[in-house]
């Protein structure tokens, strides 16, 4: 089936909303046209053995026992209806459209009526019904053909996809929700898999795939078809997990429909109430929404971070509370089978992220820990960036995440960054912020996936030769190269102390001074020192406190007391005294820098060789010094332009300034 056909098929759908408009806002139209397609497919699949199952619910009508192994195998699939109406039937008695239709829906089996009744399908039928478009919509619906052997479950992918798509943009849905390129899915899923293409290739072959972000389970769709393609015979079971009511009932329908067992997708939040919670798998994939705010689960989370530790799954740290992508990867991360002593088991990850997980959180910030953490783990395998404007709802770059716990002896302690940012072509029509497509090679198109897929698996030899000619897209690092060292640099604190008007206004104010007996007369004693200047500390309260006593009062003790005096009286002087702290020198904080070390470097020649040639007092406070991962990934492979010569610009403005002349010249005439 051509993509002109999906678009047809899925035209036909959304032709509803014609119906619709007036009684729904636009945004709520795929909130009928969605279940009522789920419930039309569902329908077509089950059509040749219905009469089947009707025999079979006679047979046993009046006999206790459970029907459902029995009326699971008359029907041929995971799911049945027990009624002999049709949605046709329906649409031609409309006086009892409504009471027919949910006696219909009713009659399905317990895993298909909860699909729709997350949809609040209940709810729809009536508000429809009261609009008196029900059997209107039913009408709509019957027409539309999607029996297997017009629409391949496969092909009901694409369809359902591009329902949901338009629901999102309806909807205005954060950016990356929903919905994922299938050709960016396809990519990620080569990279996914490839590797194993030899172990898959064995006959009876059994893999597990989980997305804890499913959506309407395109990415599981295509690790299932990659995988058998690589070996038909290949056993492939999916789970998955998704927040979103509608897309977990388009996940869990399609599951249905392709014999999967539907019970596999759970629905809720992964964090915090994780669906497969005992369950490890072979692949780990994932596109969770971009920059989405974990707030709502926030006590769940740092309650298993404090509680569990390294026992749970967010023991490395927890990032910022606008951003759960790190939270996501951890997840996976948890779900990776244990690698054996043989060396068997162990899992493949794969997940899209945006730019911030890359260097988001400063040093032993929960972000920079997570990187630490996974990367002293050795599980990185490789980041691979994508070119921008791919996605449907979001223009901004992207990267590949490939993880595993059971790197080959060419990747172990190394990660790959392979740069795929100019593998696109454009596209004849833009959907939505999607302007780019990464072409497969089918009508005349360039086959970037291959490509990437096969670079990527080359990768370590590429980056050893300098003569390759794709050798500056990949780069191959040591995990600890991503390490780094943030030293706290400073430098003594230097004063001179003077009275000046300023510094008489700021003593008055100090809390110490204010709260004395006759603190105005305190302050009034100092007067006489105005224009005053004093390079030592000591020169300088030997002098105040003669001024003070010479007035008759008492000089008040007390570190609070001296320390107001110092701070308003001394000012900073480069070639002042340096303050001294229980003999060691005082640093200044204004003066205060901070340094990022790479981790293998000796921090003390660092500051040697960086530092004290152009500001010699400076030291390191070890104390302060923290360990920091980040993986600045457009930092090496920034290539310099040099500017254009100075020349050459003069002489194209020259030029288009006589071109602007002439314009006025034939104006003026």
């Amino acid at each position: 089936m051509n993509s002109s056909k999906h678009t047809e098929l899925a035209n036909h759908a959304w032709s509803v909303a014609d119906l619709l408009r007036g009684d729904y806002k636009q945004s709520d139209y795929g909130k009928v046209i969605l279940p009522f397609t789920v419930l039309r497919r569902l329908e077509c699949v089950l059509e040749p053995t219905r009469d089947k199952v009707v025999e079979t619910v006679t047979r046993f009508a009046g006999q206790e026992i459970d029907t459902n192994h029995f009326l699971r195998k008359a029907s041929g699939n995971s799911f049945y209806n027990k009624s002999d109406l049709t949605l046709r039937k329906i649409a031609a008695d409309p006086q009892n459209a409504a009471k027919n239709l949910q006696i219909y829906v009713g009659a399905f089996s317990d895993n298909a009526r909860e699909v729709l009744d997350k949809y609040e399908f209940t709810q729809q039928v009536r508000k429809l019904d009261s609009a008196n478009l029900l059997y209107q919509v039913i009408g709509k619906f019957t027409d539309l053909d999607l029996h297997p052997d017009v629409v391949p479950n496969h092909n009901m992918g694409y369809i359902f996809e591009e329902l949901i798509r338009r629901f999102a943009e309806q909807s205005n849905e954060t950016a990356g929700e929903h919905f994922t390129p299938r050709e960016v899915i396809k990519l990620m899923v080569n990279l996914l898999v490839a590797p194993d293409a030899d172990a898959l290739s064995l006959p009876g072959v059994v893999r597990t795939v989980m997305d804890p972000a499913c959506g309407t389970g395109g990415m599981l769709s295509a690790a299932d078809d990659r995988i058998k393609a690589l070996n038909p015979d290949a056993t492939v079971e999916v789970y998955g997990q998704e927040l979103n009511p509608e897309s977990w009932a388009i996940c869990r329908s399609d599951l249905m429909i392709k014999g999967q067992d539907p019970e596999n997708i759970a629905f809720g939040n992964s964090f915090s109430d994780d669906g497969h919670a005992r369950r490890k798998f072979d692949y780990i994939l994932a596109n969770p929404p971009f920059g989405v705010e974990w707030k709502k689960v926030k006590d769940e989370v740092e309650y298993e971070h404090k509680s569990l530790g390294d026992a749970g799954r967010f023991g490395a740290g927890l990032p910022r509370i606008n951003d759960g992508s790190l939270l996501f990867l951890q997840h996976m991360i948890s779900k990776m089978k244990p690698v054996d002593v043989n060396g068997g088991g162990g899992s493949r990850i794969a997940i899209v992220f945006n730019g911030s997980p890359l260097f988001s959180g400063a040093a032993e910030s929960g972000e920079s820990n997570i990187r630490r953490w996974i990367l002293e783990n050795d599980w990185l395998e490789a980041i691979v960036a994508l070119p921008d404007q791919l996605f449907y709802n979001t223009g901004i770059s992207t990267y590949f995440w490939i993880l595993t716990n059971r790197k080959d002896a060419d990747h172990k302690g190394k990660v790959v960054l392979l740069d795929a940012r100019d593998q696109w072509q454009k596209m004849r029509k833009s959907l939505g912020d999607k302007r780019k497509e990464l072409g497969d090679g089918t009508n005349g198109r360039p086959d970037h996936i291959a490509d990437i897929t096969r670079l990527y698996a080359e990768a370590v030899q590429v980056a050893k030769d300098p003569e390759h000619p794709l050798h500056g897209k990949v780069k191959v690092f040591a995990n600890e190269d991503f390490g780094y060292q943030r030293i706290t640099v400073e430098r003594p604190l230097k004063l001179r102390f003077e009275v000046t008007e300023e510094t008489l206004a700021a003593l008055a104010e100090a809390k110490p001074v204010a709260k004395l007996e006759g603190s105005a007369e305190f302050v009034a004693a100092l007067r006489p020192l105005l224009g005053s200047t004093w390079m030592t500390k000591s020169e300088a309260f030997i002098a105040l406190k003669d001024a003070v006593v010479a007035a008759g009062l008492t000089w008040p003790s007390g570190a609070p007391f001296a320390k107001v005096v110092r701070e308003t009286v001394g000012v900073r002087d480069p070639e002042g005294e340096v303050q001294k702290v229980k003999g060691a020198p005082e640093p200044d904080a204004d003066l205060r820098d901070y340094e990022n070390v790479p981790l293998g470097d000796d921090v003390e020649d660092y500051l040697k060789r960086e530092v004290l040639p152009h500001v010699p007092d400076a030291w390191i406070d070890h104390t302060k010094t923290k360990i920091g991962y980040e993986i600045p990934f457009t930092r090496h492979f920034y290539v310099y332009k040099p500017p254009r010569p100075l020349a050459e610009i003069d002489a194209e403005l020259k030029s288009l300034e006589a071109e602007i002349q002439a314009l006025l010249g034939e104006v003026t005439e």
